[in-house]
């Protein structure tokens, strides 16, 4: 029988990063394992939980490429189970009917805030069958509580925990079907995880302290009590809970700031868990293939923004310029001139070039779009600091090698290659008697309208003669306009 697993979200908010991290690792165990992969939607909680959540949570493991095997399957569809449960375990002499009002609870809990079991469990495990079954049959409103063992110590073997035991006597007997008649969270998941037949329940630390009473529950209904792995809480780098104030924590947030789904994938394995090597970049064939749960750690994991950019820009890296162009195009629509859009669809090496160019030292699509835009708009803006530095430091300079570089290039190249514009700006700097930065700084200026740039012969072959040689003249005519303005 094959491993089967789930990943069992609340759809009352979107799908964090905590909760696609606790997803990515039960699909990295069932694609190891050939096993299956459940998507549960824990959607008992009718008050909090909305379509556009589930929607949301749906989307954000597309994205991830997380498929599932089976589901999704919708908690609130086992309601009739979970209560007929929690009325066997009463019927068994395993649970009792607690008449508690929520005021007196309350009132208990406000006096005495310390005790670990607060309430009077003594007052309504003494009920006998017969008054309590009057008390319920008059209509008076009550909860069923699960008797806690006293003086008991529940064992279990946590695959990442290893030994961990919990007394009895600090869990206080737990409400399995409130006094509206809808289940609580621990006898829901019991009987979920038992109806579909889960062997291995991967969840987030927060989980633990609900395991020793998910055992005795399962023990009561005769289940089979699945293994457990509870995997470190994520935290920010000032070594709290991540949250907002640390930045996005939805998924779908990186996918809008253009973090590829590899690399966010590749980020989230490596939170609290660890390939044994030196190796960090990795497809997911390779998580795959190296994933185990005896790596994963105890200690919290650090949420570090820097870390994801730096995987982004890796897998960037590995794709085709082939593979991005549609992506950068999607971003770039309203700015392409009509040459290049021809030319994009004409010359798809050309973009596959300019694409590769720019790639390794981009680190997410928004930045290569934004690097790409100077080779396919029909105008660009000057970069205020660069203009200051490279051309109105020395404005008159500036605009005579520009113009010497235009008449030298539309003349004297044919062969528009790196090595040939290389040749002919550096012979054309001896001939002005400065050194080739002289020239190439207000050339960059006036290509790409930054300082920085790939090298930029590279820069003039990925541009052509045509749109290379516009820029050019454009530069020089802005120069010009400010020193008539200013003169």
């Amino acid at each position: 029988m094959s491993l089967r697993v789930r990943f069992a979200p609340s759809p009352t908010g979107y799908l964090h990063v905590g909760g696609a991290r606790t997803a990515l690792f039960n699909w990295l165990v069932a694609r190891q394992a050939g096993g299956t992969f459940v998507l549960r939607i824990e959607d008992t909680d009718r008050d909090r939980s909305t379509k556009e959540m589930v929607d949301a949570i749906l989307e954000g493991m597309e994205w991830l490429g997380l498929d599932w095997d089976e589901g999704p399957v919708f908690q609130g569809a086992g309601v009739d189970r979970h209560r007929a449960q929690a009325l066997q375990l009463l019927g068994e002499g395993k649970a009792y009917r607690d008449f508690t009002t929520p005021e007196e609870l309350a009132r208990i809990r406000e006096e005495d805030p310390d005790r670990a079991v607060r309430y009077p469990r003594e007052r309504f495990r003494s009920l006998s069958e017969g008054e309590a079954e009057e008390r319920a049959a008059g209509g008076e409103p009550h909860a069923i509580r699960f008797f806690m063992p006293t003086g008991e110590t529940v064992l279990f073997r946590d695959r990442v925990h290893g030994r961990t035991s919990f007394r009895t006597d600090t869990i206080e007997d737990l409400v399995i079907l409130r006094a509206d008649g809808s289940p609580t969270y621990n006898l829901a998941v019991v009987s979920d995880d038992a109806e579909m037949e889960i062997d291995l329940v991967i969840r987030g630390d927060d989980h633990l302290s609900n395991t020793p009473k998910q055992v005795l529950l399962h023990q009561a209904l005769g289940n089979k009590v699945p293994e457990f792995a509870h995997v470190p809480m994520i935290l920010g780098a000032d070594g709290k809970r991540l949250s907002k104030r640390h930045g996005a924590t939805a998924v779908g947030d990186y996918a809008d700031q253009g973090i590829l789904s590899d690399a966010m994938v590749n980020f989230l394995a490596l939170l609290g868990w660890s390939p044994g090597t030196d190796q960090e970049v990795m497809s997911r064939e390779e998580l795959i293939r190296a994933f185990s749960l005896d790596r994963v750690v105890k200690k919290s994991a650090v949420f570090d923004p820097e870390k994801l950019d730096w995987l982004n820009g890796q897998h960037l890296n590995r794709l085709s310029g082939k593979a991005l162009a549609d992506r950068v195009l999607a971003l770039l629509e309203d700015d392409l001139a009509d040459e290049a859009r021809r030319r994009w669809s004409l010359e798809p090496e050309w973009m596959d070039y300019v694409l590769d160019l720019l790639k390794a030292r981009a680190r997410s699509i928004d930045e290569i779009a934004l690097k790409l835009r100077p080779y396919v708009a029909q105008e660009i803006a000057y970069e205020p600091e660069a203009v200051k530095k490279h051309w109105m430091k020395r404005p008159e300079e500036a605009v005579g090698h520009l113009d010497a570089l235009h008449e030298r290039l539309a003349e004297g190249v044919e062969d528009w290659t790196e090595a040939r514009l290389e040749e002919e700006l550096r012979a054309l700097a001896a001939e002005r008697g400065v050194g080739a930065g002289r020239l190439i700084h207000p050339l960059r200026l006036a290509l790409v309208g930054e300082a920085v740039s790939p090298g930029i012969f590279e820069v003039l072959v990925a541009m052509g003669p045509h749109r290379a040689l516009a820029r050019i003249a454009a530069g020089a005519t802005w120069i010009r306009s400010r020193i008539d303005r200013e003169s």
